[in-house]
């Protein structure tokens, strides 16, 4: 419907109605005249218009005008009102204070005085009406409490809202009669209004400064949107207006953000305030220009306008902002074209400055910012610390081995530096378990980002090449405090560098071991695999092969290398034995095994009762016949997989006794009624002694399983009660089969000799404290030194060598570590190895401190460069060469780290010696069961013994070398072939135990969170017996503290340690010429306790002719049909033996000049010699042979 100026109306349909005024003006059908004031608007009947058509947009805007002048007049009137009262008050106040002064008191009826100072005090003053209010308004708009908060929340909200019906009303006529009760956005405009003025009076009592408060942004918003819809209400009229001012508001959008904890950040706060700066200035401009083109110039009569939607304004301002400016869309009108011209400058300036700072904040944002999300029925673990390509793959490779079977953990790896090209793309590759996020463990935020209370354990990689160890440490120490602080449970495993950093753990008060917390000592393990390869050469390799996970490679070719990766495809992994085996004694149980499962069974978790009655876990390692097998003991197994570690747990006596192929052992039916059967309150009771251990309803899982267990390996078991005469009676029961599983087979007590008397005598302290290793009291480094000459005169043999690179400023290798594992109690004082230092004094005096409570330990003053030094203490008679090197990791050249071992080495290989003093040397072709001593006098049963031949070259000379760079081996050996990009255990340095990087130690991590008691074996079998009680003492003291000898300390000597045993002559020569090794492993551990696990094989002994190469090679756990030859060396696990010492008491603690006797050790048992005679042709074939091997 039209409204012309006539009066003459005529009627259209509806959408005619709701038409822009502008399309009037160009309809070519309505030639209609129009005077020059009066102007067309939709009209429609029902609603009571002017019927003159008359615009009333000034209405509009004068009520918005006469608030905002109106207010501002009265604020102005008010302050000057105010000022002018305060300038006539203080004008009275001056004659009032003179009266005072002249009329100091007034006089009373009685003629008293009557002073100010007699007048009560004014009552103190009330707080106001006015100010309570006050007060309320402004705690309710200052968002400081959850009712601020949630009214400024909405407040912005509906003002988003008022921009919404903005948006859609913007669609319609600038100017229309509506009707209030009938159309819905402007009812729901009104209600939203009025909220605004409701909030808007808040805002007025609260403010300080009525006239600052008037003139800001929010409230000019409010006074050019709020009076226009009562207006609309009144008149029945809609004027689009300014209602685009609402756009403004998104200005506090970061404000509303920081009040609900979303925005934390600098600059995620700086770019919301850019963009919400940016877009509501946009809009805001563009609801102007929509206005004025839409409506026209005022002095034209609005014939000016043109038809330009909302949109088409927002792409004109953004056009005109980016100077592009394609002409399709511009301004007609001269307000519109005035207001462009203001709105480029600025507009050019914000788009300039702020888009690029947008951008560049987007660009920096962190890609990995964002938080993990678990998933139901999958654990995951946070790795952090060092991570690097290196650390991370290496990691990977063992932590996801296919031989783990499925490892169902999601690894989160957490590191505040973003990872480089080839990290991510080894991230992407492991995309299904592996997540990468960028942060910090030191910030709890980004702990929650990781969900580090929900993980499963936390990993802390620490950098092994860093120049300042314990700088590294430290940092790994605050991520764990920092870890813990946030959530105590959290199991943590972490990397440290240096053995005397692990006691600041134990300050933490929610570190705890006992519920899976673990610290892996680099420098402590390292020299514990070295230390035990100086007592069988060739075991660190062995060890490190162990609990790596490596894939089976198969060689067809008859190399050595074929028989080294066979048993390098091993590994160790735990298993919870069968019932069947419950009651049998562990040999047994051990050659079971071996012959029937396949399995190699070396230790187990084994339970017991004190007498206080409390159940203790211990991992007894070879324990011998006097331990019985209790229901759910936990056996630690040497396998090539998981699978097949199951056997042992499915092993069943009335099912699977028949059975040849081992692979046919599964789960049988009768498996579950055994358990049944002495199911309990959830214990299964064992039949055997009646002990209750937890019920196992399955099979341990190698992978995601934690065993928190109680290691105490310094408690004594011997009852107390028991005086040592009633001990001594029961000592003919150490062997039987029903001898209580709880009495030690070689209780000191038991065993009768000189050595046992004068250990336990009460003035002298032999061992430590614990009794775990030898002690002697402290001495000065003085005199312990040696010069050349002295040390010659000593005639060093049987001895280990240690040259060690350092000076004032190197950082300390730790070598008490070293000398530990060389000084435990389970050797005999005459079977220590004496060890002599060579190198800096500067430097070993700072070690000194850790080592002067040892016996039998030398320093000769030198370099290891220096060949005199090396002959001055017989280099070429020792037992073994150790090079270490404490400057390594002070040059950023990789290829230059070693370069001191590396001379060092080569040094030694190349000298040459004369046989002269061939009859001192020691032997080192490893230890002989007891009646095969090497200094045996001509009675004894056993003859014919061929002494190792002299070393005349320094090839023949047994070293092993520290490497920090793994692809320095090559320079070690120049007759091998080993590529540079050879794996450091693939390459022959390695394999034969001559090389060792601390490289082959990360597998630890992931070995130990599967399986936290492999750590502890490890640790068990490489330190000589190291505990947490050792370790809280030695972090409490930093040195072994010396203790008087008692039957509970006596009995901490009697537990199993590594040896090598030589087959060339003794009771298995005969096994040794073509034998197998299955009948070996049996014969030795029935006759013996004797456990083997592996051959030290020379290691061109597979080609069958006599070769001068000397080298040997490390094969582990090899098959039972495995062939041997007369100068295997056999790794072997030998109990202690009581009665080897009693024939060397006098040699006990003696000076250094008994070190030339240092002889090998002997076991319990006698040699049967009935079968000798049937041996001697066979001994006699070989002794040709022999002659033109070197055997070490």
């Amino acid at each position: 419907m039209l409204v012309v100026a006539d009066g003459n109306v005529s009627y259209g349909s509806s959408r005619s109605i709701m038409s822009n005024n502008y399309i009037y003006n160009k309809n070519p059908d309505s030639s209609v005249s129009i005077s020059k004031m009066d102007v067309i608007i939709p009209f429609s009947p029902d609603v009571p218009c002017d019927n003159n058509g008359q615009r009333m947009w000034w209405a509009f805007l004068a009520s918005s005008m006469v608030t905002f002048f109106g207010g501002l007049f009265i604020i102005l009137l008010w302050r000057t009102l105010k000022y002018l009262y305060t300038v006539c008050c203080h004008c009275n106040i001056k004659p009032k204070t003179k009266e005072k002064v002249i009329n100091p008191g007034i006089i009373q009826a009685d003629g008293t005085i009557k002073t100010d100072k007699d007048e009560p005090p004014p009552p103190a003053s009330e707080v106001g009406w006015m100010t309570s209010v006050k007060d309320w308004a402004g705690v309710m708009i200052s968002a400081q409490t959850l009712t601020g908060r949630v009214l400024v929340v909405l407040v912005f909200a509906l003002s988003i809202g008022a921009l919404g019906i903005y948006f859609i009303d913007s669609s319609d006529p600038i100017e229309s009669c509506q009707n209030f009760y009938k159309d819905f956005t402007l009812q729901i405009d009104m209600a939203f209004n009025v909220f605004f003025l409701l909030y808007f009076g808040l805002r007025f009592i609260a403010a300080n400064d009525k006239l600052w408060f008037w003139l800001e942004v929010n409230s000019v918003v409010d006074f050019f949107t709020v009076p226009p819809v009562f207006v609309s209400v009144y008149l029945n009229r809609s004027w689009l207006g300014l209602r685009f001012l609402r756009a403004l508001r998104l200005i506090q959008f970061s404000e509303i953000l920081q009040f609900l904890n979303i925005l934390k950040t600098s600059n995620s706060i700086k770019l919301v305030n850019l963009c919400s700066i940016f877009i509501s200035t946009w809009l805001t401009a563009a609801g102007f220009i929509h206005l004025v083109e839409n409506s026209g110039d005022p002095w034209e009569n609005f014939q000016n306008s043109q038809s330009l939607s909302y949109w088409e304004c927002v792409y004109l301002l953004m056009v005109t902002m980016s100077t592009v400016g394609y002409g399709d869309v511009y301004a007609k009108t001269t307000l519109g074209r005035l207001f462009m011209v203001f709105f480029i400058l600025g507009g050019l300036a914000m788009f300039a400055s702020y888009v690029p700072e947008i951008i560049e904040l987007i660009g920096n944002r962190k890609k990995y910012g964002g938080s993990y999300s678990a998933v139901n029925g999958r654990k995951h673990i946070v790795v952090c610390g060092h991570i690097t390509l290196e650390s991370v793959s290496n990691f990977l490779k063992d932590f996801l081995h296919k031989d783990r079977d499925d490892v169902n953990v999601e690894i989160v790896f957490l590191h505040n530096i973003s990872p480089n090209l080839e990290l991510e793309a080894l991230f992407k590759r492991h995309f299904t378990q592996v997540e990468f996020y960028q942060g910090s463990v030191l910030n709890p935020h980004d702990l929650a980002r990781v969900k580090i209370e929900s993980a499963d354990a936390c990993l802390i990689l620490a950098n092994k090449y860093c120049p300042d160890p314990d700088a590294e440490d430290a940092s790994n120490i605050m991520r764990v405090i920092s870890i813990k602080n946030y959530h105590p449970k959290i199991r943590i495993i972490t990397q440290m560098l240096q053995y005397h950093n692990k006691a600041h753990l134990l300050n933490i008060p929610s570190w705890n071991w006992r519920e899976g917390d673990d610290a892996i000592c680099l420098a402590e393990l390292k020299a514990g695999f070295i230390a035990q390869s100086c007592l069988a050469q060739g075991l660190s390799t062995m060890l490190a092969n162990l609990f790596s996970m490596r894939s089976f490679i198969k060689i067809e070719e008859d190399t050595w290398q074929k028989y080294y990766l066979e048993g390098v495809a091993n590994e160790m992994y735990t298993e919870y034995l069968s019932n069947a085996f419950v009651g049998l004694s562990f040999p047994v149980i051990c050659e079971l095994c071996y012959v029937k499962l396949k399995l190699l069974l070396i230790a187990i978790e084994y339970k017991s009762e004190t007498n206080e009655s409390r159940s203790r876990k211990r991992i007894l390692i070879n324990p011998g016949n006097h331990v019985k097998m209790q229901e759910g003991t936990l056996g630690f197994f040497i396998a090539s997989d998981a699978k097949e570690v199951k056997r042992a747990f499915y092993y069943c006596k009335a099912c699977h006794d028949d059975i040849t192929d081992p692979k046919r052992i599964k789960k049988c039916g009768c498996k579950r009624l055994i358990y049944s059967k002495y199911k309990y309150n959830g214990y299964v009771r064992s039949t055997a002694d009646g002990a209750t251990t937890p019920e196992k309803a399955g099979s341990q899982k190698e992978a995601g399983v934690r065993f928190k267990t109680d290691i105490n390996l310094v408690e004594d078991e011997h009852p107390s009660t028991l005086s040592p005469k009633k001990k001594q009676r029961n000592g003919g029961m150490r062997n039987s089969p029903s001898c209580s599983p709880k009495m030690m087979r070689h209780d000191p007590l038991l065993v009768p000799g000189n050595e046992q008397i004068e250990n336990m005598d009460v003035n002298v302290k032999r061992y430590d404290s614990t009794g775990m290793f030898h002690w002697c009291p402290s001495k000065e480094i003085e005199k312990v030194i040696l010069t050349r000459s002295e040390a010659s005169m000593t005639v060093l043999s049987g001895h280990v060598v240690v040259c060690i690179f350092g000076d004032v400023t190197s950082a300390l290798v730790g070598l008490r570590n070293l000398v530990m594992p060389l000084r435990a109690s389970n050797f005999h004082f005459h079977e220590l190895k004496p060890i002599v230092f060579v190198g800096s004094l500067e430097y070993l005096r700072r070690e000194w401190e850790t080592l002067h409570n040892f016996p039998k330990v030398s320093i000769l003053p030198g370099t290891p460069l220096s060949r005199a030094d090396l002959r001055a203490v017989n280099i070429n008679l020792c037992d073994m060469c150790v090079i270490l090197s404490a400057n390594q990791n002070n040059i950023d050249d990789a290829s230059l780290q070693d370069k001191e071992c590396i001379l060092a080495s080569l040094n030694i290989k190349s000298m040459q010696f004369d046989d002269s003093i061939g009859v001192l040397q020691a032997n080192s072709q490893g230890f002989t069961p007891p009646g095969m001593d090497r200094s045996s006098p001509d009675n004894s049963p056993v003859h014919g013994l061929v002494r190792q031949a002299s070393v005349t070259t320094g090839l023949h000379i047994p070293i092993i070398t520290e490497l920090v760079n793994d692809s320095n081996v090559q320079f070690l050996d120049q007759d091998d072939d080993d590529d540079p990009d050879t794996e450091l255990y693939l390459t022959q340095p390695f394999a034969c135990g001559t090389a060792f990087a601390v490289s082959v130690l990360d597998s630890l991590m992931s070995a130990t969170y599967f399986n936290d008691n492999i750590l502890t074996l490890i640790r068990t079998l490489v330190t000589g017996g190291a505990t947490p009680e050792l370790e809280a003492l030695l972090a409490e003291e930093n040195a072994l503290r010396g203790g008087y000898s008692t039957p509970q300390t006596l009995a901490n000597r009697d537990r199993c340690r590594v040896a090598q045993l030589a087959l060339y002559d003794g009771p298995f020569a005969d096994l040794g010429d073509g034998g197998c090794y299955g009948d070996l492993f049996c014969k030795a551990l029935k006759t013996y306790n004797m456990l083997c696990f592996g051959i030290y094989r020379l290691r061109d002994a597979h080609i069958g002719a006599p070769s001068i190469c000397t080298k040997r090679y490390v094969i582990t756990n090899p098959p039972y049909e495995f062939e041997l030859v007369p100068s295997d060396l056999i790794f072997c696990l030998m109990q202690f033996d009581h009665n080897a010492g009693q024939s060397r008491t006098s040699l006990s603690h003696s000076s250094h000049s008994s070190h030339s006797s240092s002889k090998k050790s002997s076991s319990v048992h006698s040699i049967p010699t009935a079968n000798r005679q049937s041996r001697t042709k066979a001994r006699e074939a070989r002794d040709k042979q022999k002659k033109e091997m070197v055997y070490r």
